[in-house]
């Protein structure tokens, strides 16, 4: 079985069950990423609305033990989750209210500063606010998991010191193996794996690089040069895979409302448009290749099992309940 820590884009049945034929036994969906709380409701009722449609193929997961069930029933767990806190609207008591709607991720920042912290691509990060403190003492207490992938690297280890709970890096890769600011550096890596966490290699073009994206072997020995930086029981799968997304899709998710500018996110000005996905990677179901690949790169299948979903197990109970 295969855990992915964040997917995105627009689901439908087909992207289902080219899921479930890649061994996909949950995957944490994107909701949101500039929404306020009212779209973000409404986010979360379309895919209640999408279970009950789906309701032989998915089921949307509240615990580990839900994840667990699923599998079991051959089923595709879906955890809510969201890129962004601004569904909070700076309120404390919007936090237990998203739990109790079944939302179980939720990212400190995207790719601004928020008041909860700083972002991956500000020239200063400010770190952590007291609000962003508050948040997550408050997430540790619902079962939200604190996702700090877009989040900048002062901010997420002072994250990671505040949280008392295990913490996840959904989707983002080595800075090391792959230099760009969505990526985390060694220090950051070092303080998820002494957390307890997870860290989701990603299989984005413009955070992974050509050579990591030619074939899943090339990929997999970035998983293995990860492991050797965070360890075994810290590295899994978040391949930040998009579906059915268009060019309105892509600059909702760069410029939201916060500019009237043109925002590349993780592009750049020769690099503006929506990134090929990687070259092995070109149907959802390949994610499956991901097992054999492990498995030829030395892994032996204890590790093979917790890189594609063990890792990811551990801290959804630990997290989530």
């Amino acid at each position: 079985m295969i855990v992915d820590g964040l997917q995105c884009g627009h689901f439908n049945r087909e992207v289902f069950e080219s899921l479930l034929k890649g061994t996909v036994g949950c995957v944490t969906v994107t909701l949101g990423f500039w929404e306020n709380a009212i779209e973000s409701m409404d986010a979360i009722t379309r895919w209640r609305d999408m279970e009950r449609t789906n309701s032989d193929l998915i089921v949307i997961a509240r615990t580990a033990a839900d994840v667990q069930r699923a599998v079991k029933e051959n089923k595709l767990a879906i955890l809510l989750g969201f890129q962004n806190a601004m569904l909070f609207e700076g309120r404390i008591a919007f936090v237990e209210l998203f739990a109790d709607m079944g939302v179980r991720v939720v990212q400190l920042t995207y790719n601004n500063q928020n008041d909860l912290g700083g972002s991956c691509y500000e020239d200063r990060d400010s770190g952590l606010a007291r609000y962003g403190k508050e948040v997550i003492r408050e997430m540790n207490r619902t079962g939200i998991l604190v996702d700090l992938s877009h989040v900048g690297n002062q901010t997420t280890l002072e994250a990671i010191q505040h949280s008392q709970k295990p913490v996840a890096i959904s989707h983002a890769n080595s800075d090391t193996l792959f230099p760009h600011k969505r990526n985390k550096t060694d220090d950051v890596l070092k303080a998820l794996r002494d957390n307890g966490g997870v860290i989701g290699c990603a299989t984005y073009r413009n955070i992974t690089g050509a050579h990591y994206c030619a074939s899943v072997d090339n990929w997999c020995e970035m998983v293995a040069k990860t492991v050797d930086i965070a360890g075994i029981d810290h590295v899994g799968i978040g391949t930040d895979r998009s579906h059915n997304t268009t060019q309105k899709d892509l600059d909702w998710m760069r410029s939201g409302r916060w500019t009237r500018g043109v925002d590349y996110g993780a592009g750049s000005v020769t690099n503006a448009g929506k990134a090929p996905p990687a070259d092995w990677f070109k149907d959802v179901q390949n994610i499956g290749e991901i097992t054999g690949g492990l498995q030829r790169r030395g892994f032996n299948a204890e590790e093979v099992a917790k890189i594609t979903h063990g890792n990811w197990q551990r801290v959804y109970a630990a997290s989530l309940g």
